[in-house]
C-alpha cells in the first residue's frame, strides 16, 4: 500500500506554485468516492487531461455522513484515499473534514476545477463558486457517464436484483 500521493493542503500549496512556475497547471477535483464505479474512473481520466496534474480533494468521513446520512461512507476514508491513489490519472489526493470544499480550494489555488455533469457553474454552493472566482480558478463541467452512481450502486445491492 502507497500513499506517496496523499498530501496536505500545504505540501499542495507547494506543488500548485512549482507547477505554475513551469507553465503546468493543477486541475482539481472533489468528492465521496465511497464505492468507485466506472462513472468515477472516465470521470477522474477525463479531468486529468484538462491540466498537467490531478488533484482530488476527498470529503472525509464526517463529511460524507452529513451530505449522504448516516449510513455512509461505507468505505472509510483511508480506504477510499487508497484506492484513489491507485489510479494512474491521480496525481494528488487530500482528504478535508468540511462538508464544502471552499477552504482547500482557498488554501491550494488551482488553475482548474473539475465537476461532474450534474452540477453547472450556476448551481455550485454559492461558497465554493465565490472561491473559485477569488483565486481565478477556470471551471469545467464534465459529462455524466449515464447509468453509473454509487447510489444507485447501493439501492441495487439492497434489492438483491
Amino acid at each position: 500500500m502507497s500513499l506517496t500521493k496523499l498530501k496536505s493542503a500545504a505540501e499542495l500549496a507547494q506543488i500548485r506554485d512549482e507547477l505554475g512556475a513551469q507553465g503546468r497547471r493543477l486541475v482539481f477535483t472533489n468528492g465521496c468516492f465511497d464505492i468507485l464505479h466506472a462513472g468515477h474512473v472516465r470521470y477522474l481520466q477525463q479531468a486529468r487531461q484538462l491540466g498537467d496534474a490531478l488533484l482530488v480533494a476527498l470529503n472525509g468521513d464526517e463529511s460524507v455522513r452529513a451530505l449522504k446520512g448516516p449510513t455512509r461512507p461505507l468505505n472509510g476514508q483511508d480506504d477510499r484515499a487508497e484506492v484513489l491513489c491507485a489510479l494512474g490519472c491521480v496525481d494528488y489526493v487530500t482528504i478535508f473534514p468540511e462538508v464544502r470544499v471552499t477552504n482547500i480550494l482557498r488554501d491550494v489555488k488551482p488553475q482548474i476545477y473539475a465537476k461532474g455533469g450534474d452540477y453547472t457553474p450556476e448551481s455550485l454552493n454559492p461558497e465554493e463558486r465565490d472561491a473559485l472566482t477569488e483565486i481565478n480558478a477556470e471551471i469545467k463541467i464534465l459529462p455524466l457517464v449515464p447509468g453509473r452512481s454509487t447510489t444507485g450502486l447501493i439501492t441495487k445491492m439492497g434489492s438483491g436484483k
